[in-house]
């Protein structure tokens, strides 16, 4: 054999040692990388998921209210990760879930089988400075999809980001660090081997960040739980994961406390959270002094009928439409079943007259006629016996609201009451005294807000021989997928057919999705217009905290779906909430006229509830809405018309005087 000349075998013999080195180095190199994969793994590694399940369990008294299509998906957490709050998941990525048990009862189950590959965005999180394949990151969340197809877009999306709330992650309200993850379960997936993910938070306690500790992960999907450490990673075949309720959308129960304690709980967590204190002025320590010792007193007494009478004036006490305590509903009626027949209105000159009178009722017997005005009742002036009365569908954000209530209420009785009623004939200035008895009707109740049959579509429209369109918008709270497609469809209509003008009767509508409201606003503007913004008490600033992240905004519907014709809203004391928040936004660079007698109702924030002893919940406002220059803008004022029909007894007795003056609107525009 012929050996290699001494120089020639050194130069082998340096290239063979240098060659086992770095095989040497890369057997330890890809030993430590699988020696840290197994250390970060769970025991348990049957070669990754292929079905996810779990539940999700809910105490929101609001979560299911509108919801037609509830999704499980896996939500693409690249927006986390990229600290993107605008980042839309892409319908390729979405994998959706199966509703296992019933949704309208907590908790509800699901299950999600994963795709061989799913389609969501890669990102290098490995933090060593070279680019790597990367790894797609999950989570799962529960959505509800109104707009467009099965998937969710942008505006299904609230435009964009990550869940913070009923999803696999958990996150903090902290305004330091608001929307970072904290907890929960992720799904990763990795496309190739050794693909780095943080075993751990780094010493700055977020993720995904320069500091987070590394392992390396086996290909295909891996579950890691962020509440252990260092965190578990688990490979089996069919892990449980289950969504997080947050704490700021989970129902406070004090249910279980006793009544002084329930209601010292509750006054603790209004004095912070309610949203109008310092707005209206309402001295909680005056309340507590006023209404702790009636609910003492029904605790020691074992009264229930006194502690809900307690809790049911104490929120008559807070001057908030929104504000709901118990409905005592049994009381109520036997307060109210009782009329004579006679509804009352107040005029602009401050006369109160009947403007509807019961055929057959003690009123119309007794020659009481239509117009007649109305001068006193049981001996008392009508205008101070109308401002005595307390109207129990109460309270109330503003005056004008309150006021038409107790006009409502006003002729109201126990069946049986006697009564005198003074008034006078129309022309006539002598007073004529009649006694009357209360008989068991609701007629005159109804009339001036007739009850609903329960048939009513929430969108209902028809061509007005004017050539206009009316349309009734009755609730933002009722199907919310129904509700889309019946807009989407009217406004293809409306633009199919060159609808000259378009009328939008909002007088009876009780609001809902303010979320909702606003986005059906959208279809008539071309311009994707910021709106305003909602407040919540935040502990950590102990104050309300206005996130930019939140401003409300239109997200732009396709632009066959926009009408840009002319437009009149009616408003009135009924349209209440988010229907004031879409006439608000309507109202916007003047899109619309806002037509009416009075402003809508006033209240202008968000709700939550509280739950106490015997099952009662409270309700209050928890979210203080302003406009986009930080003003209160609805909350005690209501949207106010730009065109008033004067509140008279012509057009009281016009067959719609407000629908009248609405299409006068739209001819002077030609």
């Amino acid at each position: 054999m012929k050996l290699l000349p001494r120089h020639d075998r050194d130069v082998f013999h340096q290239r063979c040692k240098k060659q086992t080195i770095v095989l040497l180095f890369f057997l330890l190199t890809a030993a430590l990388s699988y020696t840290r994969h197994a250390q970060a793994q769970d025991k348990l590694d049957e070669g990754g998921p292929v079905l996810l399940t779990g539940k999700v369990t809910y105490t929101n008294p609001f979560f299911t209210v509108g919801v037609a299509a509830p999704l499980i998906i896996l939500e693409d957490q690249a927006g986390f990760i990229d600290r993107d709050p605008s980042f839309v998941i892409a319908p390729s990525s979405q994998t959706l879930g199966q509703i296992t048990s019933d949704f309208l009862k907590s908790p509800f189950t699901y299950s999600l089988a994963l795709p061989i590959e799913p389609q969501g965005a890669r990102r290098d999180v490995d933090q060593d400075g070279t680019e790597d394949p990367g790894v797609m990151v999950f989570a799962v969340a529960y959505w509800t999809n109104k707009f467009g197809d099965p998937f969710l877009e942008k505006r299904d999306l609230f435009g964009g980001g990550w869940s913070t709330a009923y999803a696999s992650t958990r996150v903090t309200e902290e305004v330091s660090r608001r929307d970072e993850v904290t907890g929960g379960k992720l799904l990763v997936y990795a496309p190739a081997a050794y693909q780095g993910f943080p075993n751990d938070f780094g010493p700055d306690g977020l993720l995904f960040t320069a500091d987070d500790p590394i392992s390396t992960l086996a290909p295909g999907y891996t579950v890691v739980n962020l509440d252990t450490r260092p965190f578990t990673f688990d490979r089996s075949r069919h892990p449980t994961v289950d969504l997080i309720e947050p704490d700021f959308a989970a129902l406070d129960d004090f249910s279980r406390l006793s009544y002084t304690a329930a209601f010292d709980a509750m006054l603790e967590k209004l004095r912070h959270a309610y949203a109008f204190t310092t707005y209206k002025g309402i001295d909680w320590d005056a309340l507590a002094a006023e209404f702790r010792p009636l609910i003492a007193a029904a605790e020691a007494a074992t009264d229930r009928t006194a502690y809900l009478h307690a809790l049911r004036d104490f929120s008559f006490a807070i001057p908030d439409g929104h504000v709901q305590g118990p409905l005592l509903a049994a009381e109520t009626n036997r307060l109210t079943t009782g009329g004579i027949g006679l509804t009352l209105a107040e005029l602009d000159d401050g006369s109160i007259i009947a403007v509807h009178l019961t055929p057959a009722a003690p009123a119309a017997n007794a020659g009481i006629l239509l117009g007649d005005t109305i001068l006193a009742i049981n001996d008392q002036s009508i205008g101070e016996y109308v401002s005595r009365v307390i109207p129990w569908n109460g309270p109330f954000s503003t005056d004008h609201a309150h006021r038409l209530q107790q006009l409502r209420y006003a002729t109201r009785f126990p069946v049986g009451t006697p009564l005198t009623v003074t008034y006078t004939h129309q022309g006539s200035t002598a007073p004529i005294n009649t006694a009357l008895v209360a008989i068991a009707e609701r007629d005159s109740f109804n009339y001036l807000e007739p009850p609903r049959s329960g048939y009513e579509l929430p969108v209902e429209v028809r061509p007005l021989e004017s050539g206009y369109t009316y349309v009734q918008v009755n609730s933002f709270f009722d199907n919310d997928l129904l509700t889309i497609q019946l807009w989407e469809r009217l406004l293809s209509a409306l633009n199919r057919q060159r609808s000259p003008g378009v009328i939008i009767d909002l007088r009876n509508n009780g609001g809902g999705s303010g979320f909702l409201a606003d986005q059906m606003a959208a279809y008539f503007f071309n311009s994707p217009l910021e709106l305003g913004n909602s407040g919540r008490y935040n502990p950590e600033s102990g104050d309300f905290y206005f996130d930019p992240r939140t401003v409300e905004r239109f997200y732009l519907p396709p632009a066959a779906l926009r009408y840009d014709g002319p437009l009149v809203v009616i408003v009135g004391p009924a349209c209440s909430s988010a229907c004031e928040f879409f006439a608000y936004d309507l109202s916007l660079q003047g899109r619309a006229t806002i037509v009416g007698h009075y402003p809508s109702a006033g209240l202008g924030g968000s709700i939550a509830q509280l739950l106490l002893p015997e099952q009662v919940a409270f309700q209050y406002t928890s979210g203080r809405a302003v406009d986009m220059h930080g003003n209160i803008h609805i909350e005690g004022i209501g949207v106010v018309p730009t065109l008033r029909v004067p509140v008279t007894a012509e057009t009281l007795f016009a067959k719609d005087a407000l629908l009248e003056a609405a299409v006068a609107h739209l001819d002077s525009l030609k």
